[in-house]
């Protein structure tokens, strides 16, 4: 895949860019939003750090068998 820098880009290649960064922020902030608004979800954090501390937990190399 040919990189290009932004000089390189038409004025809609630019307009593509920035409105698909825009949007992928958007969607992220959104999913972060809904996400840290769940109950279930923040108890699920504090259980997996619970877990973390008292050394419950497997490496990536255990897990994947890398």
């Amino acid at each position: 895949m040919k990189t290009k820098k932004i000089i390189d880009l038409s004025v809609e290649e630019f307009r593509v860019f920035i409105s698909d960064t825009v949007n992928a922020a958007m969607e992220d902030s959104i999913e972060d939003f809904l996400a840290l608004s769940s109950d279930n979800y923040l108890k699920s954090i504090k259980e997996a750090r619970k877990d973390y501390k008292a050394g419950k937990v497997k490496s990536f190399e255990d897990v994947f068998n890398v």
